[in-house]
């Protein structure tokens, strides 16, 4: 194997605090495979892999393999091509002190350990929820030399619900999770504001008539086809009780109101400091027009995909009586 990452050890021990079941040096050797067989291209195609650590007796309908496979990058890689559609793990386990691939399995017992190799350098580490809803949890993400650990963050005051469920404080928005996943997923680009159901100043941030509004009723629970309209110009709204409004809604300031000029911006990840920057330091004018519909509408926010891949959350901070700017993507990988 490849010589191990410095990195590795250090986000090994952290990670066998929630995991302490998994041997420490088990999960120095998984972490390592892993990266490794990131960086490595099999027929031109980059692995995606999930290896998940648990026996066969723990998955209801495991599949076999005749022999052990010994966990090296270059098995991995090999492997990548028929585990690479979304829910198809490969099992790890520990032999002594060595780790092999026993099969592959879709069914995950609560709690188990996973681990995703997302793209070349890019790692991230997962647990399995304990219910259908929350499926998993991200614990930490490993970018090339960079670790960063998740749960560990701490929530800023006054944070939107969103933030909350992130962080494993409530279960109340689940479903916009699931809508930030999608919205970044395609690539394009989005914003997605979250107004109070029993208010209509939110109109007052919003160009009139908007194009497409949408008639009294419709809920949001679709999660792909709310995401679908994140991607056409302007921002899609949805009460706090998921009620589809509109999309392609084009933000104002508000009349009377001061222009945005500064957002306090963190990335929510253990030991992010916290930056006082203008909006258009964290993107273009997408980024610029969610910070002032957050500055605004105190009681609303906004989420926001970048095309590049990154994701922030606009909300009004009491405590600090101006924007918060959340850089939440590693939550979403």
């Amino acid at each position: 194997m490849p010589n191990e990452l410095p990195v590795v050890r250090r986000i090994a021990a952290q990670i066998h605090t929630h995991f302490p079941g998994i041997p420490e040096p088990a999960l120095v050797r998984l972490l390592d495979a892993a990266f490794w067989a990131s960086l490595r291209r099999e027929e031109g195609f980059t692995p995606t892999i999930s290896l998940a650590y648990l026996t066969p007796e723990e998955s209801p309908s495991p599949i076999l393999f005749d022999r052990r496979l010994p966990l090296e990058p270059e098995s991995l890689a090999r492997l990548a091509p028929a585990v690479e559609r979304p829910g198809i793990h490969l099992g790890v386990l520990a032999d002594g002190d060595e780790l092999y691939v026993w099969g592959a399995t879709r069914p995950l017992p609560k709690g188990c350990f996973v681990l995703e190799v997302v793209a070349p350098g890019l790692i991230v580490v997962k647990q399995r929820g304990h219910d259908d809803v929350h499926k998993y949890a991200n614990l930490a993400v490993l970018e090339a030399d960079q670790a960063k650990f998740l749960r560990t963050a701490i929530m800023p005051a006054g944070s939107p619900a969103i933030i909350k469920t992130l962080l494993g404080q409530d279960e109340s928005a689940t479903l916009l999770i699931e809508l930030a996943v999608s919205m970044r997923k395609h690539r394009r680009g989005g914003a997605l504001l979250v107004v109070p159901a029993d208010s209509d100043t939110w109109r007052e941030s919003i160009v009139q008539p908007m194009t497409y509004r949408i008639a009294p009723g419709s809920h949001g629970e679709d999660v792909e086809t709310i995401a679908g309209l994140t991607a056409v110009d302007g921002a899609t709204i949805i009460t706090d009780r998921n009620e589809l409004l509109g999309f392609g809604a084009k933000i104002t300031r508000r009349e009377n109101a001061p222009r945005v000029d500064q957002v306090a911006a963190s990335e929510l990840i253990e030991g992010s400091e916290l930056q006082i920057v203008h909006p258009t330091q964290l993107g273009g004018t997408r980024h610029l027009s969610a910070a002032q519909f957050a500055q605004d509408q105190q009681d609303a926010f906004a989420l926001v995909a970048s095309q590049d891949g990154r994701f922030t959350v606009f909300g009004w901070s009491p405590k600090r009586q101006m924007v918060r700017a959340h850089r939440i993507e590693a939550f979403l990988l």
